[in-house]
């Protein structure tokens, strides 16, 4: 991890001196959960105070933050509810093999300018240019092992024209930290490389309680197994896991997950037995 300046106070994370697993009380949008799953808390994983503290300071210097980790384990979940405290968030979206033309799209889109994006790309530029240049935004990028040499190339063409930088999040599998390492353009503008995991066996009977109600009166080894049988410590799949478990609640009008009901959703899941 590269060292930087500490950020201005301005956009020093809120969450800073907070202890790991606590419950955010300003928590983030239902729409931000997985399935939208109502009555999931927002943790204070390990991950999402990195992310909120790496971000502030990419976002007060105008760089690049880089986020890795597995499928499930929370990235795009600790980047969107640290960033929105920030600055306006730009996701971009865009098709599975993106060319600098979808980037351009996308910013086009995500800056809510006026119109389909100009076909002509220094069109396109001046427009995006110009909007980027009224106030700092925080551009973020799903899947950004994706990016071919040419998008990379192009993000810093954005960078390196503004006067404040550019506060841009790329977001990666751990199997794409190879490709986002091989860009060069990386290695001097990015603030941080973070790597978020998933929960370990003995953090998951401490965090889940706090993450919905419903696992409150859940024995800790039911927990443990049931993490070892399907989530594998990825809150994503924990989230697959209270959202299946709260309607199996409702279908039987009973309020406490006892373990036949578990041993029934798992089976939902996966098909096989309980350990």
């Amino acid at each position: 991890m590269l060292t930087a300046p500490p950020p201005s106070p301005a956009v020093r994370c809120e969450t800073a001196g907070a202890e790991p697993f606590a419950v955010m009380e300003d928590s983030a949008p239902p729409g931000l959960h997985y399935l939208q799953t109502p009555g999931l808390g927002t943790l204070l994983t390990p991950g999402m105070l990195a992310v909120g503290d790496a971000l502030a300071d990419a976002y007060a210097q105008g760089r690049f933050v880089c986020v890795l980790g597995d499928a499930g384990v929370g990235k795009t979940f600790a980047v969107h509810t640290a960033a929105r405290r920030f600055g306006e968030l730009l996701p971009l979206d865009f098709r599975a093999q993106p060319a600098p033309a979808d980037l351009r799209a996308a910013l086009h889109c995500a800056l809510d300018l006026r119109g389909e994006a100009p076909a002509d790309p220094g069109a396109a530029d001046t427009l995006i240019r110009r909007a980027l240049a009224i106030k700092p935004r925080i551009v973020v990028v799903e899947d950004a092992h994706r990016l071919s040499a040419s998008c990379f190339e192009y993000l810093r063409f954005l960078h390196d024209d503004l006067p404040q930088g550019l506060c841009v999040t790329l977001i990666a599998a751990t199997r794409g930290e190879r490709s986002l390492r091989a860009q060069r353009m990386l290695a001097t503008r990015t603030a941080h490389w973070l790597s978020i995991w998933p929960l370990t066996c003995d953090q998951v009977p401490k965090v889940l309680p706090a993450l919905h109600p419903v696992w409150q009166s859940v024995p800790p080894d039911d927990l443990k197994a049931l993490d070892a049988r399907i989530a594998g410590g990825k809150l994503r799949r924990w989230a697959v896991l209270t959202h299946h478990t709260q309607r199996a609640l409702a279908a039987a009008g009973a309020s406490i997950p006892v373990r036949d009901l578990l041993h029934t959703v798992a089976d939902r899941l996966d098909g096989g037995r309980w350990p």
